[in-house]
C-alpha cells in the first residue's frame, strides 16, 4: 500500500433554494490520501431521525485524519437537512408533496422538484465514487443487518466485510425509477456499476455507543476491503436472508406482541401478537406469521389500522 497522510477539507454543497432566497446547504467531508487509490463515498440521515449514522461518521472523522490513506473518502453527515431539522423521518410534504422519501428518488433531477433536486446536487458527488455506503437505522425493534443489491456480487462482498452478523439481499438495480423501482441509492448506484451497501443499525431518534462502534468498525473493514485502508479484513460468516415480506394486519385497534423476539426464527402460523378493540376488549385477530423465516422486525405494540404492516420476515438462505 502507498497510503498518504491524510488532507482534510470541507466543502459547502448548495442543495435547494426556499422562497425567502436563502440557499438551504449540507457539508461533505473529503478526506484525501494518495490520489491512486479508490474513492468511497459516505453518507447519514436521509432520514432525519436516523441521527446513529451522522454519529459514526464524526467518530470515523477523528480516526481518517490520523491515518494514511490510498484514496479518498467522501463523508455525508446530513443527507436530509429538511427532515433532520424537522426531526421528521422524511421530508415535510409542504416542501415537497411529490418527492417526501428522498430514498426512493435517486439519482434526482436537476429540473425536478425540490427534492429531486436535492438529491442530484448529493449524486453529482457520489456517481465518481468505487463503492458507497448509506447509513441507516431501523428502529429498536429491527434486527442490525446490512442490505446489498441482488445480482450485486461486489456488493455482497462489502456487506460482508462490513461485519454485522445478518445480511438482507433486497431490491434490483434501477437505472431509472420512473420506470419502475424504488430509487434507492443503493439500486441506482448498482445500475451505475458502483457497489453499494445499507447499514441498517440499531435505534432510530437515540445515540447508542454499541451501534455507533458498530458502524466505524464496519466502515474501516470496508475501506480496507476497498485498499483505502491497510490491514486485513476479518473473516465473517454472516447469515443471508432473502425475500422479504411485511406481515400485515387485517383490522384496527391496539396491537400486543407476544414474547418473540427479532432475531428468533419462526414456523409458519406463529402468533406472533394480537389486535384487540381498546372500548370493548375484544380480541379483533390473531396475527400470525404466513411461512418460516427470521423476524426481521416486530412493532412491539401500538395502534394499527387495518391493512398495515406489523413486523417482516426473511428466508434464509439454505434453511
Amino acid at each position: 500500500m502507498t497510503g498518504r497522510d491524510v488532507s482534510h477539507t470541507v466543502e459547502s454543497v448548495p442543495l435547494a433554494r426556499l422562497p425567502s432566497g436563502r440557499t438551504v446547504e449540507t457539508l461533505l467531508h473529503r478526506y484525501r490520501g494518495d490520489p491512486s487509490g479508490p474513492t468511497v463515498y459516505l453518507q447519514a440521515l436521509q432520514h432525519g431521525g436516523e441521527v446513529n449514522g451522522a454519529a459514526v461518521l464524526r467518530r470515523l472523522h477523528e480516526r481518517l485524519r490520523n491515518t494514511t490513506l490510498d484514496g479518498e473518502v467522501l463523508a455525508v453527515p446530513v443527507a436530509n437537512p429538511f427532515a433532520f431539522d424537522h426531526r421528521v423521518y422524511m421530508s415535510p410534504t409542504r416542501l415537497d408533496a411529490i418527492n417526501s422519501n428522498m430514498n426512493r428518488i435517486w439519482p434526482g433531477d436537476p429540473a425536478g422538484t425540490l427534492m429531486e433536486r436535492l438529491v442530484d446536487s448529493l449524486w453529482q458527488r457520489a456517481k465518481d465514487a468505487d463503492a458507497i455506503v448509506d447509513l441507516h437505522t431501523g428502529g429498536p425493534y429491527m434486527c442490525s443487518h446490512t442490505r446489498f443489491t441482488s445480482g450485486d456480487s461486489r456488493s455482497k462482498e462489502l456487506a460482508e466485510a462490513f461485519g454485522v452478523e445478518l445480511l438482507v439481499e433486497d431490491g434490483s438495480p434501477v437505472s431509472n425509477p420512473a420506470n419502475g423501482g424504488q430509487g434507492k441509492i443503493r439500486e441506482v448506484a448498482a445500475a451505475a456499476g458502483i457497489p453499494a451497501i445499507t447499514p441498517e443499525l440499531a435505534h432510530s431518534r437515540e445515540i447508542v455507543e454499541s451501534a455507533v462502534e458498530s458502524g466505524v468498525s464496519g466502515i474501516e473493514d470496508v475501506l480496507r476491503e476497498m485498499g483505502v485502508l491497510d490491514g486485513p479484513v476479518p473473516d465473517h460468516e454472516p447469515t443471508v436472508g432473502t425475500d422479504k415480506q411485511s406481515v400485515f394486519i387485517e383490522e384496527s385497534g391496539l396491537f400486543r406482541s407476544t414474547t418473540v423476539s427479532v432475531g428468533d426464527r419462526l414456523q409458519a402460523g406463529t402468533e406472533i401478537g394480537e389486535v384487540f378493540d381498546p372500548t370493548s376488549f375484544e380480541r379483533l385477530q390473531t396475527v400470525r406469521t404466513e411461512r418460516k423465516g427470521l423476524l426481521l422486525s416486530l412493532n412491539r405494540g401500538s395502534t394499527v389500522m387495518e391493512g398495515e404492516s406489523v413486523g417482516s420476515l426473511i428466508s434464509i438462505e439454505g434453511e
